[in-house]
């Protein structure tokens, strides 16, 4: 009797497995680990405040939740917060976009780098505050000096990240590139933009923290509106909640920038460089 062999299929079978994915499980686990920490350090601060401290010094939380309340009733809130957010925005984009193409030419072209490099080693150290002055006598209180701060802020983390995210790409790569037929051009399109493109978006996602800083830090010297004058100018009435409230919007904006540009390095940058 003849033994019949097993059908093979013409083809080779799908052996290829999806890419690994958290569970529902866990995704669930980390949120609630998330929310747990945070409401955490809420139930931490109460108690410090209501054990150690009278709420004229350091208010408890129900106090600062219902001073924030009133102040989002009236407007006023709300008016500091879309003033600093105004200015924040404003010189960061402004930075950002100058910044960005300077450290592109600067890290892919030596003759540029060495041209302006000696100015970026020098002003970088020099800190934004430090041209507060000038820059008021120069151009008057108003919008003008707060936002070239925070772009002189921005400028050089985005750069120098910039530089350092063209000086990591493979030199195999623009071989590779020149071997089938790329330019100059092409090549910095292709290969040099895409692999600076997590430098830049990092860079800018440090920056976007300074700008916070300096931003509150020009409000509390030369301003009459905006979070920073908020805690500033709450200080004189001893009006700590305002003061943490301030603090709390602070924070909560900056968490929401952070988580932004970190969606956006995952989102478009995931392929061409690790996440941190």
């Amino acid at each position: 009797m003849t033994e019949v062999s097993p059908a093979r299929p013409d083809r080779p079978a799908d052996v290829s497995t999806p890419a690994p994915r958290l569970p529902l499980g866990w995704i669930k686990r980390d949120h609630l680990i998330y929310l747990a920490s945070v409401a955490g350090l809420i139930v931490l601060w109460h108690v410090i405040a209501t054990t150690f401290f009278k709420p004229q010094f350091f208010p408890p939380p129900l106090v600062v939740l219902a001073t924030g309340r009133e102040m989002l009733e009236s407007g006023e809130l709300m008016e500091h917060v879309n003033i600093s957010l105004q200015r924040i925005l404003a010189g960061f984009l402004i930075g950002s976009a100058i910044a960005a193409p300077v450290g592109l030419l600067m890290g892919y072209i030596p003759i540029v780098r060495a041209i302006f490099d000696p100015y970026v080693q020098f002003f970088r150290f020099v800190p934004s505050l430090a041209w507060l002055t000038p820059v008021v006598i120069w151009f008057g209180i108003g919008e003008t000096p707060k936002i070239l701060i925070i772009v002189y802020t921005t400028i050089f983390i985005v750069l120098i990240n910039t530089m350092v995210g063209v000086s990591h790409i493979a030199p195999n790569k623009l071989r590779a590139a020149a071997c089938l037929g790329a330019g100059p051009i092409q090549a910095f399109l292709f290969v040099t933009l895409p692999a600076a493109l997590p430098f830049i978006l990092t860079g800018m996602r440090l920056a976007m923290g300074n700008s916070f800083a300096t931003v509150i830090s020009a409000e509390m010297i030369a301003a009459d509106s905006g979070l920073g004058y908020l805690i500033f100018n709450s200080r004189l009435w001893m009006a700590t909640d305002k003061i943490f409230i301030g603090i709390v919007c602070l924070g909560a904006l900056g968490l929401t920038a952070d988580r932004f540009f970190r969606y956006l390095i995952v989102r478009f940058a995931h392929q061409y460089g690790p996440i941190e």
